[in-house]
């Protein structure tokens, strides 16, 4: 006889419950913890889960943990790769240990609840209890949103008071450390300060901006020397930087307001507490020569009409360079130099708008070719010499001062963690690096010296004035309009003119004093040097 089972007695089968669990950090301060925020968040998810095994909930192996992620979108890679799953159909319930984990927006977290009951899955906070499926349920989880979206807000609120804080009182509130600066965290709140091997490469790159006027010259020549952007490394320890620098980079190192010991937000700059790296006139004349560059779309760089006063002749009323442009009329051409300032804001801002290119070409050489015979000009050239190699022993000097008290600090930082700070791989890379430093800096100060030696060495003399200027006119009539343009800007650093009185004031290098006294031979040396560097 056949024994059937009652219906009472039959055990009804209870549908599985896929559990996902969903953790998020928005910092990653800690997560290389052995037990970190993630993990007690999981550990709870899973004990609440473990609790409903009855009801046939098991929990998914898969993790979808993110650290270092705000809430305040939807851009995580985790809770991409759950609402994919979702879509997918591998997901039943999705649970977090609070709200505000999984989102603290509300738009955002309508979408997402959307998704999940497009795909019939449920959501769980395991330390707030409510039900979804009811009204009375919804209304909790929006207040619940409102306030965690209302919480990020105010967070937000206060970071952004504060940065404006600290940088009204010209304190430096993070991010990427920058060549020429070192990040010092030895008194709590993070300093910049120099580093002298660093900040002698960002004055060369300015000065060799002013020298070479172009982006791409100084790009190819940081190559050749092989200079690289900051080398610098996380808080885990990972080593960033030391990329080639090119011309985004470029333009960065020479428009940053740090250099200048200041530090800016939004639109307003403030005086930084830490020391600037180059000087007002030579970061405001690099950023002069940007701008002509940027509006000139630097077609002057050819210099196809053979412009002797090129990038030399600027106006002393406004303090800008003559650019040198032309009109045509019935079939002739007309030169001209013409202020910057007139250019942009018209001629009345100008009181000398234009100069006949022919004509105020003509009267520097002439004035160049009286220095010989005028014991005032030769005194004036002299005087106009040794102030440009006394400035430059003064930039010298202080660049030495600031890279010695980076050895005393340097030295100073490697006696306290020696004696103060147990052994470890990190201990032993930071006083490599220090050692690094010490030796950069070391190789600077002995390049310095070299300097000081080569200035005091080529210091002009009167002797020198006299014999430079002595036969120029018939040095300067047997050279090519090419070699002339060359000529003059190894000898004039500068040539002002003056629309009140008409007159002119031309300075120097003292280099190409010194090389114009040695002769044609010399000058044709250098020249082609020059020619060959552009």
């Amino acid at each position: 006889m056949t024994r059937r089972c009652s219906k009472a007695n039959r055990t009804p089968t209870t549908p599985a419950i896929r559990c996902a669990i969903y953790t998020r950090k928005s910092s990653d301060e800690g997560l290389q913890q052995e037990f970190n925020s993630l993990d007690a968040q999981r550990e709870a998810a899973e004990a609440y889960i473990a609790s409903q095994k009855a009801e046939g909930w098991t929990c998914l192996p898969d993790r979808y943990d993110d650290g270092g992620y705000t809430g305040g979108n939807m851009e995580r890679p985790a809770l991409q790769r759950l609402l994919a799953d979702v879509d997918a159909g591998r997901i039943d319930c999705v649970a977090v240990y609070k709200v505000d984990r999984i989102s603290r927006s509300l738009l955002d977290f309508a979408r997402m609840m959307e998704t999940f009951e497009k795909h019939r899955v449920s959501f769980l906070s395991v330390t707030q209890h409510f039900n979804t499926t009811h009204s009375m349920g919804r209304l909790t989880l929006n207040i619940l949103l409102s306030f965690a979206q209302f919480e990020r807000e105010i967070i937000g609120e206060r970071i952004r008071d504060k940065i404006a804080a600290l940088r009204a009182k010209g304190k430096w509130t993070g991010g990427t450390p920058i060549l020429g600066y070192d990040v010092d965290r030895s008194n709590g709140s993070p300093r910049l300060v120099i580093n002298p091997a660093e900040a002698s490469r960002v004055r060369a790159i300015f000065e060799m901006y002013l020298e070479h006027g172009t982006l791409l010259a100084i790009v190819a020549e940081l190559d050749r020397r092989g200079w690289r952007s900051k080398v610098w490394s996380t808080r885990g320890g990972k080593r960033r930087g030391r990329l080639p620098i090119d011309k985004c980079r470029l333009h960065a190192i020479l428009t940053n307001v740090l250099y200048l010991g200041k530090v800016t937000h939004k639109k307003e700059v403030y005086a930084g507490e830490h020391e600037a790296i180059v000087t007002e006139d030579l970061f405001r004349s690099v950023q002069t020569r940007l701008q002509q560059n940027r509006n000139a779309g630097n077609i002057e760089l050819r210099n196809r009409y053979g412009a002797l006063l090129r990038r030399l002749l600027y106006c002393k009323a406004c303090g800008r360079v003559m650019v040198h442009t032309f009109t045509s009329r019935a079939n002739k051409r007309y030169r001209y130099y013409t202020c910057t300032n007139a250019i942009k804001n018209g001629r009345r801002k100008c009181p000398t708008a234009s100069l006949p290119a022919g004509e105020i070409e003509k009267a520097v050489v002439d004035q160049i070719r009286c220095i010989g015979q005028d014991p005032d000009l030769l005194g004036e050239t002299l005087r106009q010499a040794r102030a440009q190699v006394d400035e430059t022993t003064e930039r010298l000097t202080d660049e030495r001062r600031i890279i010695e008290r980076g050895l005393v600090r340097y030295h100073a930082e490697i006696r306290r963690m020696a004696t103060t700070e147990r052994p470890s791989h990190a201990l032993t890379d930071r006083i490599a690096d220090l050692h690094d430093q010490i030796s950069k800096s070391q190789r600077r100060l002995a390049e310095i010296d070299g300097q000081l030696v080569e200035l005091r060495r080529d210091l002009v003399t009167e002797t020198d004035v006299a014999t430079a200027f002595a036969d120029f006119d018939n040095l300067w009539t047997a050279l090519t309009p090419r070699e002339q343009v060359r000529m003059l800007n190894l000898l004039v650093h500068r040539v002002e003119f003056d629309a009140s009185d008409s007159s002119m004031e031309i300075s120097f290098y003292p280099s190409g004093i010194k090389t114009l006294a040695a002769g044609t031979e010399g000058l044709a040396t250098q020249a082609g040097a020059v020619e060959d560097a552009a």
